[in-house]
């Protein structure tokens, strides 16, 4: 099935716009798996277990895995999710960007590698650093948009001349996706909740495409400007991603009960404004 496919029929299913993020920190987990060899797998599957059925999507964070020398454990976490819970997507949140033979590379890390569903892409190398990732036609590409952090305006919403007028950059970046790049009707875009005008100005640009939306919880952002800024007119069109608040919500043993209601409030909070 592809990514688009599993997103749909995962919105549907689970009544859900929630991507759970997975961001494991060991310094902050409970203290009775901190020392365990597979603690990283251990607390990151109890999690996706906890919150499955609440869910749209999960985004494991390479850099955490690979940091630690966790990459099997990362191997294994997405397998284990595609088998326990096959109906929602993995979207493994690596920001590669580079020249046409790496991204080939790159590509086959993330797709053949760790098997994701979709990958999050920098687009800022130009047309031929993605073409690799589209090759991949069941896969999702999620390029980097309009992020949540203060300084993505540095260059995100700088002016460029585009044409006979001028546009933002991440304006271009939106058109350029939705018109020229799409050609495998996989793609979607990173637009930060923190920024709720702009997902207004991506949603008017590259229509139903899906956006993936980071930033609400531990980084601030505003739910219902999100939703009421990003959704469709099928009420659907997002992953408002989560991660610290949901994985850190509980310090003790019953710590994935309490990421489960975190999740659950947060799913609905989010749908109140559907």
């Amino acid at each position: 099935m592809k990514f688009t496919e599993q997103l749909a029929a995962a919105w549907q299913k689970n009544n859900s716009l929630l991507c759970v993020g997975l961001d494991p920190d060991p310094a902050k987990f409970p203290a009775h798996i901190k020392n365990q060899p597979d603690a990283i797998f251990r607390f990151c599957s109890e999690i996706a277990d906890a919150t499955a059925d609440l869910a749209c999507a999960f985004k494991p964070q390479i850099a955490y895995f690979a940091a630690r020398r966790a990459e099997d454990q990362l191997e294994a976490l997405i397998a284990h999710i595609h088998d326990k819970h096959p109906g929602v997507p993995v979207i493994l949140d690596a920001k590669r960007g580079d020249i046409g033979s790496t991204a080939e590379q790159y590509a086959i890390e993330a797709f053949e590698r760790y098997q994701a569903d979709a990958v999050t892409v920098n687009p800022y190398m130009g047309r031929d650093s993605i073409e690799p990732w589209l090759a991949y036609q069941d896969k999702g590409v999620i390029l980097l948009c309009r992020t949540s952090n203060p300084g993505g305006s540095d260059l995100q919403f700088l002016k460029a001349r585009v044409g006979a007028g001028d546009t933002a950059i991440f304006e271009h970046v939106a058109r350029l996706v939705a018109d020229e790049w799409n050609t495998s009707g996989q793609c979607a875009l990173v637009v930060g909740a923190t920024f709720p005008g702009e997902i207004a100005r991506v949603r008017e640009i590259v229509g139903e495409m899906p956006l993936l939306v980071p930033g609400i919880g531990a980084q601030g952002g505003d739910i219902e400007a999100t939703v009421m800024a990003g959704k469709t007119a099928a009420g659907t069109g997002l992953m408002i991603n989560s991660s610290r608040a949901i994985l850190y919500a509980g310090k003790g043993e019953d710590y994935a009960a309490a990421a489960r209601k975190v999740a659950l409030e947060t799913r609905d909070a989010v749908n109140r404004w559907r």
